[in-house]
């Protein structure tokens, strides 16, 4: 895998959208790994100043790319099994990863805010790092696939932020979407929490959790609901189990078999596949 490529998403952070006077003087940490078992998971908190780190595929002419949302509760990141080793599976996949580190904890607009100008970003320098703008997409796990869906359904992003530069100029919405293990997605009858606004412009979805995964599974029923309602192409996977949390690792449930599902999905439908008309 190439050298990673870090790039601040505000050209001053000072200035930028949701920030606070504080964020001046915070520092960001790992938390103290306290996992059992034979690996341990990265948690980043206390993050103020949000990047994207773009892991570029080996490729001569412009590929797609993905935007990757780690999950955390908006509270941590957990930036290795749910950020660097997703890259490495992307790029062993010829496609180009983009891992956004976005703020926390309890920064949920600050957040979005992030993610809509990460995705502005890539496409405004997408000749630059080989990527066709045509071909992005975004993946969230848990939080971060909460955030994968409040950025993919955001038909007016400048009530988030106002626009600050050419950037913003950008489009900021997904081509294609992974949605795993989701959280937060869900009320009282399978509908979507009203934050969620799905529309014509809402991208393909790749859905997929584990029918043990207690409270979250709703989330992913809620959202293939809302995609069907309103004539939007998703594929669902629910598995018997698997719990919540596990990003890639091979862990024996059979929830393991969503890289391979996913992989098979993008191909399929998004590179193969004719463009969707809602």
């Amino acid at each position: 895998m190439r050298t990673p490529i870090e790039i601040p998403l505000w050209n001053d952070i000072s200035k930028s959208p949701y920030y606070r006077p504080e964020d001046a003087t915070t520092q960001e940490y790992f938390i103290p790994r306290e996992d059992g078992g034979n690996f341990a998971i990265d948690r980043l908190t206390n993050v103020v100043n949000p990047t994207i780190t773009i892991y570029k595929a080996s490729t001569y002419k412009p590929g797609p790319a993905v935007l990757i949302c780690p999950g955390g509760g908006y509270s941590i990141l957990a930036t290795s099994h749910e950020g660097e080793d997703i890259a490495a599976w992307f790029n062993a996949n010829s496609i180009t990863a983009i891992v956004l580190k976005y703020r926390c904890p309890d920064r949920r607009d600050a957040a979005l805010a992030d993610a809509i100008r990460a995705m502005r970003l890539i496409r405004s320098r997408a000749a630059e790092f080989c990527i066709d703008p045509e071909k992005i997409g975004v993946l969230g796990f848990s939080a971060g696939a909460n955030l994968a869906g409040r950025v993919s359904n955001m038909p007016t992003p400048n009530e988030i932020y106002a626009p600050q530069d050419a950037i913003d100029s950008f489009d900021h919405y997904p081509n294609y979407s992974f949605i795993i293990y989701p959280a937060y997605f869900y009320e009282e009858g399978y509908n979507l929490n009203p934050e969620i606004k799905i529309t014509e412009r809402t991208p393909p979805a790749f859905i997929m959790q584990a029918e043990d995964d207690k409270p979250y599974v709703d989330s992913s029923i809620a959202y293939f609901v809302g995609m069907k309602n309103a004539s939007r192409p998703a594929e669902l996977h629910i598995f018997p189990r698997g719990g919540h949390g596990y990003g890639i690792f091979r862990n024996g449930n059979p929830t393991q078999e969503w890289p391979d599902l996913a992989m098979n999905w993008f191909k399929r439908e998004i590179m193969q596949g004719k463009p969707f008309i809602g």
